[in-house]
């Protein structure tokens, strides 16, 4: 597997735009010096798988930016998408050697990563470290029980709507904001990649794009670009609880 492998000096832990939502989030000046000694960082175009199911996985990580796809390929050869990891994700389980899903680039990104079994010791020894990746971890299932309901009892609108609107939240929070009326929205995946994601066909997506464009609750500009004129309104299409 190729990996483009760059410099940890491109970007100083005390500054990097991700740290407020990384699991480095918590960790006080002298451990972010000791993280800063550890990290590396690996780039991958969209399309480039990260790591295979199955495969050994020595590195953890969190994703600086760009958008990547886990899914796990079915003994007659279909793919299922269990899920996405944004900018500020974390990549990866400490002690266990073994990927339990293939990771793909879904766009160009970026990762910042450290060894697997270094990152084992440091939560060993940095208890805000651990702190934060036990938070993370149980924001992660919090959202995997949230998908559940998605693809068990919403339909296909309301489907798309819930994705525009996890999209939503995680581009205001990445500025320290909530998501306000017109925030614009870059779509991370094409089409298909939504399809197979939300459990539809190509077909659907493009339909119920248009029919929430229609409805005015979204503006298109172009396949990637998402204006969302009233944010409440959107929330009420996805069937947020």
């Amino acid at each position: 597997m190729a990996l483009n492998v760059a410099p940890h000096s491109q970007q100083a832990c005390d500054t990097c735009p991700i740290r407020p939502h990384a699991v480095c989030a918590g960790s006080p000046p002298d451990q972010l010096v000791v993280l800063e000694g550890l990290k590396f960082r690996r780039s991958f175009t969209a399309g480039q798988v990260v790591v295979w199911a199955g495969e050994e996985m020595d590195f953890v990580a969190s994703v600086v930016s760009g958008v990547a796809e886990l899914g796990r390929e079915l003994e007659d050869g279909r793919r299922q998408m269990v899920g996405l990891l944004l900018t500020g994700d974390f990549l990866g389980r400490p002690g266990r050697a073994i990927a339990p899903y293939t990771v793909v680039a879904a766009t160009d990104m970026t990762l910042c990563c450290f060894r697997r079994p270094q990152f084992e010791q440091l939560l060993t020894k940095m208890p805000a470290l651990a702190n934060r990746l036990l938070e993370m971890t149980l924001d992660e299932l919090d959202v995997a029980r949230d998908w559940m309901l998605l693809l068990g009892r919403k339909s296909a609108r309301e489907r798309i709507a819930s994705l525009l609107v996890l999209l939503a939240r995680r581009e205001s929070a990445m500025i320290g904001q909530i998501p306000t009326d017109r925030i614009a929205i870059e779509l991370p995946m094409t089409r298909e990649a939504i399809a197979d994601h939300l459990g539809l066909t190509l077909e659907t997506v493009s339909r119920q794009l248009a029919a929430l464009k229609a409805d005015k609750v979204i503006v298109l500009d172009g396949k990637r670009r998402v204006t969302v004129p009233s944010f409440a309104a959107l929330v009420a299409e996805s069937a947020a609880a």
